[in-house]
């Protein structure tokens, strides 16, 4: 299904984008950042997804046999033999991995299927809810990980995470004393001691922040643009009835070309963005186990 309702509602092709990447909110945001408006669309399917990933690993736990693995479970077994050497390639406590290494084939596994929503017809589940609700100005968004705030939220639960394992393998005293010593280390003169502290405590804070910003926005920034390229495909395909028989043939043909190009290409931004999240989240947890 292309942009076809588009035209039915009356709506240019600007008109028919905005309705595409605006969310199914609780409420009229007041500024940029509204902490008190929650995009419905965007935590429906991430709870949802979240639920259907651990269904699928307790599956592959569950069916798991000493004999030769069926597809599924080879597959199951490479992925979890992955993470676990990459978790051990970077964080070098055993203790903590046993935590760790679950969490980070989590967020892999979730992020893949929430990126996996973009290959649906852009379409497709927006008309079902619109036809749900008797109102074609009915907004959904499928993909939430094209929502900043859903990435955000990602990446500063890492934030945490971080913070808790500074505070837990250096301890309160360890961790300050980092905060004010690292990078540029520290001096024998007050003055300068005073001044390196400060120093260092403000570059340390600019860290955190700089990982965590870029963390979640490299992951929203790639699945935001792939998503405006699927609209931008669909327009194409949509433009098929308004146009003359020829023009219109081509518009058809380019659409599906188009469209099953950008999608091939498409499934390796997906996996490689989930990751690229997931061996972040692993080097950053793994930068709290240093000492400096």
């Amino acid at each position: 299904m292309a942009a076809e309702g588009s035209a039915e509602h009356g709506l240019s092709s600007g008109e028919y984008i905005i309705h595409h990447l605006s969310f199914w909110q609780s409420g009229k945001p007041g500024g940029v950042a509204d902490f008190s408006v929650l995009n419905y669309d965007s935590l429906i399917f991430s709870i949802l997804l979240g639920v259907l990933g651990c269904w699928l690993m307790w599956l592959g736990a569950r069916k798991a046999t000493s004999g030769v693995p069926g597809r599924f479970q080879a597959a199951v077994e490479w992925l979890v033999e992955m993470v676990d050497q990459q978790a051990k390639g970077i964080v070098h406590n055993a203790k903590s991995r046993t935590f760790v290494a679950p969490l980070a084939l989590t967020v892999f596994v979730w992020i893949v299927l929430l990126n996996t929503m973009d290959l649906l017809p852009v379409d497709l589940l927006p008309f079902i809810w619109q036809t749900l609700r008797g109102d074609h100005e009915a907004k959904l968004r499928v993909v939430p990980t094209a929502d900043l705030s859903i990435t955000m939220g990602l990446s500063i639960g890492v934030l945490l995470l971080c913070l808790f394992y500074n505070v837990k393998i250096k301890g309160v005293g360890g961790w300050a004393h980092e905060l004010v010593t690292a990078p540029f280390g520290t001096s024998k003169n007050p003055f300068f001691a005073v001044v390196l502290g400060i120093v260092n405590f403000a570059m340390q804070i600019i860290e955190f922040v700089a990982k965590t910003v870029s963390h979640g926005m490299r992951l929203f920034g790639n699945m935001y643009a792939g998503e405006l390229i699927f609209l931008l495909i669909a327009l194409m395909g949509g433009a098929f009835a308004s146009v003359g028989l020829g023009t219109g043939i081509a518009l058809a043909i380019g659409h599906i070309i188009a469209g099953t190009a950008w999608a091939i290409f498409h499934i390796l931004i997906i996996v490689l963005q989930a990751f690229v999240f997931m061996m972040l989240t692993l080097v950053y947890i793994g930068q709290a186990h240093d000492h400096h």
